[in-house]
């Protein structure tokens, strides 16, 4: 199992200016003018295989040099380039345009403008190379030996197929008024004085005959599919309208619910929706992510949720295989569709060397009931999600207290599997790496939510015993939990205790999912939230995932002290749960903040350095943007400040908004709720919901934690 999906080496090599745009499991990634340079991580990506590699314009031999280029959607980009001229030579009087779609395969508009009084004819070449390259390998900057790609061509183009794998590759270039040349097409060129001329290009690519979801030929396109411009437009409609006084928070949201919607990926086989982990190289769907991404956007699109949970049911583990670390009920960490899947991720194409995913599977199934779900739909799920606790019980009772540990079968799988995942990301306060099995305490709040969430199911089913079960459970875990992983001395929980019976004693964010997940006793929570906005912990732009006066403190590191905002999103509502809203307000503002300063999009992660000497957040190199969980993490945090919190089972809606002064008026309109649609209000500590389903109380105060939906002794 290579661990590339940890580091994202190749990220940092697209070069400045890199372009990316993508829809479902296709997207582009190109240098500044629009060419794509093998030797870099460019290329047309379809099902995580690298179709094309090469992609170079040239007019009259000349090399374009950028003016600009950008996407304009996700799904487009336009680039404005003219030829190369000498430091001492006259200025160009040629203009090129690119405009780039994707839409199933790809298609480039080239537009050539003559900005002279003199006719211009010239000679258009487009170099094009095929690599059929893994997206690990590409991304990693590893080149692998593959078969050869055999090019053919003919009178509209050519094609680049291969066989690999037992699969066989192929994608075609098509433009009707070009020339097959050696490398790719050419173009002869007479333009007018002061006119322009144009073509177009259509690439289609092909696994075993299967094509993208909008399959495109050059000379009838077949749309048997939605468009992508039908899909952001019917986007648009279905989500959330926004009316937001303050400027920053209103940009910040909408590129946020922009960014949510081009990392949709669309099942043509099974009519779902499901979100993508980030652009580009995770367009994928994975368990933890896209768990919690959804469920961080649930006020912008239900549906997310509904159809990540569908999918990961339909792929839920069924056999014990240690290549993959499938176990019956297990939820997985991640598919890949490429070209060489058993390489990567054994022969089905799924890894599930997560430890956090099966017990988030079940939290959100239960969020969503509160939502509304339930009927038919939920009928159908809940086989999976009792497999899903199954393997819960079933790995908790190897363990004397009740915890979930995890432990990689191979050495070829990942090392860590909680959502600090890369290799060095568990570590002793000494800075010592810890060794599996380890038991992580956020791992423990989220099995602890588990097993609420099928409690309070079983309430609304009239299922007694199974509600007795889980509520017990849950009681268990938290006593468990709060005598074996606090620290007292240090006034902190640890962050894992590892198959030694050692704790892992270093200060982590991972404490704040504790607080979101509500199994750390009452008592203790002061002590939590103050540790976390300390010095050390607290960089200004948000809280570290590591303690700056921890052993492995790096804050140009992954996961040793970088600031993720996702994380601190599930920190603010974890703080605001127990009613720590100074603090929750501290983190919002903080995250907004930045946001500003990175055009109003939160990238996955930045480095942990210190406000004070740091005036302006400092980028992660190899950072994903957009990124699912860090578009999702500024919807959270709105929801936290409203404190909205829909039980519809129990027949209520909680909302008290604590929004920060600068805020001002906030408007929300056309959420989903019920199979209806609310509308939210708020400013300052005054909230308002319309529209909610009958029979439904608004209570104007917090919601209390989820135990106390229960009317079960034993849980409190």
């Amino acid at each position: 199992m290579v661990e590339a999906w940890t580091s994202g080496v190749g990220a940092q090599m697209a070069g400045p200016g890199a372009v990316t745009i993508l829809h479902g499991t296709t997207f582009v990634l190109s240098g500044a003018n629009g060419d794509m340079d093998p030797a870099r991580p460019h290329g047309f990506f379809f099902r995580d295989t690298r179709f094309i590699s090469g992609w170079r314009l040239r007019l009259n031999g000349k090399e374009l040099e950028s003016l600009s280029g950008s996407a304009t959607e996700p799904y487009r980009a336009m680039f404005v380039g003219r030829p190369a001229v000498d430091a001492a030579g006259p200025e160009s009087h040629v203009l090129i345009e690119r405009h780039r779609s994707l839409d199933g395969g790809f298609s480039e508009r080239i537009v050539v403008h003559n900005h002279s009084s003199h006719e211009f004819s010239a000679a258009l070449e487009l170099d094009v190379e095929a690599d059929f390259a893994d997206l690990f390998d590409v991304k990693g900057g590893m080149r692998r030996p593959r078969a050869a790609a055999v090019r053919q061509g003919d009178s509209e183009g050519f094609s680049y197929s291969c066989e690999l794998a037992g699969r066989v590759l192929e994608v075609k270039v098509r433009a009707c008024t070009a020339r097959s040349s050696g490398s790719g097409l050419r173009f002869e060129l007479l333009v007018p004085p002061q006119g322009q001329w144009s073509t177009e290009i259509f690439v289609e690519p092909g696994i075993d005959g299967q094509r993208p979801e909008q399959d495109a030929s050059v000379v009838a396109p077949q749309r048997r599919t939605v468009s992508p411009t039908v899909r952001q437009e019917q986007w648009n409609k279905k989500v959330p309208t926004l009316e937001v006084d303050n400027r920053l928070l209103a940009e910040v949201l909408a590129t946020s619910r922009r960014d949510l919607g081009s990392l949709r990926i669309f099942d043509p086989g099974e009519d779902s929706t499901v979100i993508a982990a980030g652009a580009p190289w995770f367009m994928a769907l994975f368990g933890r992510d896209s768990l919690l991404t959804s469920f961080m956007a649930l006020a912008v699109d239900s549906s997310l949720a509904l159809g990540t949970i569908q999918a990961l049911a339909a792929r839920q583990g069924t056999e014990s295989n240690p290549a993959t670390e499938e176990e019956p009920g297990k939820i997985l960490h991640e598919v890949r569709l490429g070209s060489s899947p058993a390489r990567e991720l054994g022969s089905s194409g799924a890894y599930f060397g997560s430890v956090d995913a099966t017990p988030l599977f079940v939290s959100i199934a239960g969020e969503l009931t509160r939502w509304g779900l339930g009927g038919a739909v939920l009928a159908d799920l809940m086989p999976a999600i009792d497999k899903a606790l199954g393997w819960i019980e079933d790995n908790t009772a190897k363990d004397p207290d009740g915890f979930l540990s995890y432990s990689r079968s191979l050495p070829t799988g990942l090392a860590n599997q909680g959502w600090k995942d890369s290799w060095d990301g568990i570590t002793f306060a000494d800075g010592t790496i810890a060794q599996g099995p380890l038991a992580l305490c956020e791992v423990q709040g989220y099995v602890y939510t588990a097993y609420l969430a099928r409690a309070l199911m079983a309430q609304e089913a009239g299922d007694e015993d199974t509600k007795r079960h889980y509520a017990q459970r849950a009681r268990h875990l938290k006593e468990a939990f709060n005598r074996r992983f606090w620290l007292p001395e240090r006034g902190y929980f640890a962050l894992g205790v590892d198959g030694a019976g050692r704790t892992v004693d270093s200060c982590t964010s991972n404490m704040g999912h504790c607080l979101w997940s509500g199994i750390i006793d009452e008592d203790k929570a002061p002590a939590v939230a103050a540790r976390l906005m300390e010095p050390d912990m607290f960089s200004g732009w948000g809280v570290r995932t590591l303690s700056s006066a921890m052993g492995a403190y790096n804050p140009a590191s992954y996961h040793n002290g970088s600031v993720w905002p996702h994380d601190n999103a599930i920190i603010a509502g974890g703080l605001m749960r127990y009613g720590f809203v100074d603090e929750a307000q501290r983190i919002a503002i903080a995250l907004m903040q930045a946001a500003e300063l990175f055009d109003d999009r939160l990238p996955e992660l930045f480095c942990g350095l210190d406000r004070a000497q740091h005036p302006v957040p400092v980028p992660y190199p190899t950072s994903c943007s957009p990124q699912a969980w860090a578009a999702a993490a500024p919807m959270h945090l709105v929801r936290t400040m409203l404190r909205f919190d829909p039980c519809l089972g129990s027949g209520k809606i909680f909302i008290d908004p604590v929004l920060p002064a600068d805020w001002g008026h906030l408007e929300l309109g056309n959420i989903a709720l019920g199979g209806r649609r609310i509308s939210l209000s708020a400013a300052g500590q005054m909230g308002e919901v319309r529209g909610a389903p009958p029979g439904i109380e608004v209570i104007h105060g917090p919601r209390g934690p989820l135990a106390d939906l229960l009317d079960v002794q034993e849980v409190h």
